[in-house]
């Protein structure tokens, strides 16, 4: 199933079903879809405007995790995986609108990713045991102002600015992923291709990092999880490229959807 937030012109954020462009009511909320309740499809809803697909509590994040990033950002493979978060206010929609001020940054980066979201609370699983608790697969942008990172030492402003975790357009349940490592990842700028990859070169796959996250923090149903980005973003380009006014950024992945975000800058 894809699941979707969504809202009309006389509602607020409800949940819907996906189907070929349409989307459809379901009879229960995502959180009561998480605990074990029967989704039953329902009517076609015109007219829907797609929300991000979840609003999480805690947005994790593993930097690095694709030796060929690592290379093109001329950094050794960490030691452990490299955990860093995200700000609440990061997260947009597909279509929404990417905005930075360039008093703030001049250097803004794309970072196409595989999310995994948390289906039930988790705290010291094992490996053998994350795929119990995860719910299902979406799609992110983590949106990077590298002066800031590089500038700062650690990434939160430089990561967690305001619009710069897109996220979406639906959440694919884990039942029609089961190999959540086979997957194609493309990132777009203006149609160009910058990054073309696939989730079987992840070099800490997910059970990895779900269980040594629960180990440190209590992971929560809606939580997600940015995988890690490949090879392929602006600032490992030579001369390095970033964004810039007018845009536009999509990332695909295989079985999953479309993401696709327009850049708007400010003075």
């Amino acid at each position: 199933m894809k699941i979707v937030q969504y809202r009309t012109l006389s509602t607020e954020a409800l949940t819907g079903e996906w189907v070929d462009g349409t989307v459809y009511t379901l009879n229960h909320s995502l959180s009561e879809i998480m605990a074990g309740a029967i989704a039953v499809r329902g009517e076609a809803v015109p007219h829907a405007t797609i929300l991000a697909p979840v609003r999480p509590a805690q947005i994790l994040c593993i930097g690095k995790n694709y030796a060929d990033h690592a290379a093109e950002m001329k950094s050794d493979v960490p030691e452990f995986p490299l955990v860093f978060a995200k700000l609440p206010g990061t997260i947009i929609a597909s279509h929404d609108l990417i905005r930075w001020r360039r008093a703030v940054t001049t250097q803004v980066d794309w970072e196409g990713e595989l999310v995994v979201v948390i289906g039930k609370t988790a705290k010291n699983i094992s490996a053998d045991q994350v795929f119990d608790y995860i719910f299902g697969y979406t799609i992110a942008n983590d949106v990077s102002a590298r002066d800031l990172q590089n500038r700062d030492g650690q990434w939160a402003r430089a990561k967690g600015m305001d619009t710069f975790c897109p996220l979406g357009p639906v959440i694919v349940t884990r039942d029609e992923i089961p190999d959540p490592h086979t997957l194609t990842i493309k990132t777009f700028v203006n149609d160009e291709q910058m990054q073309n990859s696939s989730t079987s070169l992840l070099m800490r796959r997910i059970p990895e990092l779900v269980s040594y996250l629960s180990q440190t923090f209590t992971l929560q149903p809606g939580d997600i999880i940015l995988t890690g980005t490949p090879s392929g973003v602006g600032a490992g380009m030579k001369p390095p490229r970033f964004l810039e006014q007018g845009m536009v950024v999509r990332v695909e992945i295989e079985n999953i959807g479309v993401l696709e975000n327009r850049c708007e800058v400010e003075d």
